[in-house]
């Protein structure tokens, strides 16, 4: 492999390794406070792509209920995105009332509250199929103004192009991961999620609502679900109501090989994921997610934990 090859992969690696690492971060949210995994995030994933394909003026297809409906706005990508995630952001706080609370409420086990929101998922990718159809729908061309195709970062006699679109996403990624890490760190908003995480019954004795906190946590998850839904959607396609499934199994290997609960973890498991798949040789571009599993098992064995999560210590 020549150096443009490697730095074109690593580059290409980079951008979508940064998605892969803000929709696990959906997934790390949730379970860091609750404990549990919500798989009903890939259908948020789902969701967002399509809110911000209907608010920049897509046009859907021939089938389903919407057939051939046409908002009558047309909003440039940058707002249709923030809007169509913030939209994502309120289904997700939808679904924490009626999936999550009822059973947190009757202290049901943990894995009733993960079936729940399997079906969670089932009923919305269905209401998606029977809305709007299964058709692959494409954003715009000009939905990044006018960027070129391609930027070179490499020089007239040895060009090194990497798409457009995957900048965008790359950067777009790395201002999210550095706004979520502010919030958390560094503000009272994200001391008291990170205490309702610790423990909520000490949290609620210093005067934090920890449903108030619960319900903030699954907007922000939603929020970055739709989000990397959007960033995935218009660089390749939306390509039907089961767009999320894939990527909702790929971000449970990335916070589980960086470390379930870890937000670090989420991140830099979601970069690893996504140059190991850059690095896979084009003629077998078909197994991308065996290999990605594969290292994922490895890891399984060899540290159960993640890569930076911690041991679990039991009290007896």
């Amino acid at each position: 492999m020549d150096t443009t090859v490697f730095l074109q992969n690593f580059l290409n690696g980079l951008s979508i390794g940064s998605i892969y690492a803000i929709f696990a971060l959906g997934y790390t949210l949730v379970f860091s406070i609750l404990g549990i995994i919500n798989f009903a995030h890939g259908a948020i994933f789902t969701l967002g792509a399509y809110f911000t394909y209907a608010l920049m003026g897509g046009a859907f297809g021939f089938n389903g209920l919407f057939a051939n409906l046409v908002l009558p706005i047309k909003l440039p990508f940058g707002l249709a995105i923030i809007l169509g995630s913030t939209i994502a952001g309120i289904v997700s706080v939808i679904i924490e009332r009626l999936a999550f609370r009822p059973l947190r409420r009757r202290k049901a086990d943990s894995l009733l509250t993960v079936v729940s929101s399997l079906g969670v998922a089932v009923v919305i990718v269905n209401l998606i199929q029977y809305l709007v159809g299964a058709e692959i729908y494409t954003f715009p061309p000009d939905t990044y103004g006018n960027l070129p195709p391609a930027i070179n970062f490499g020089t007239d006699s040895n060009p090194i192009p990497i798409r457009s679109v995957q900048v965008v996403i790359f950067l777009v990624s790395g201002v999210i991961l550095s706004i979520l890490t502010y919030l958390i760190n560094a503000t009272k908003y994200g001391k008291a999620m990170r205490a309702v995480a610790e423990d909520q019954t000490t949290a609620s004795l210093l005067g934090i609502n920890p449903d108030r906190f619960i319900v903030l946590t699954f907007f922000v998850s939603g929020f970055l679900g739709g989000m990397a839904g959007t960033l995935v959607g218009s660089s390749v396609s939306i390509a039907g109501p089961y767009f999320g499934i894939g990527f909702g199994l790929k971000g449970l290997a990335v916070i589980v090989l960086g470390g379930l609960g870890s937000i670090p973890g989420a991140v830099v498991g979601g970069l690893a994921i996504g140059l190991v798949e850059a690095f896979v040789p084009s003629e077998y571009s078909a197994y991308k997610d065996a290999v990605a599993f594969s290292i994922l098992f490895l890891m399984l064995l060899i540290r159960p934990q993640g890569l930076l999560g911690r041991s679990l210590i039991q009290k007896v």
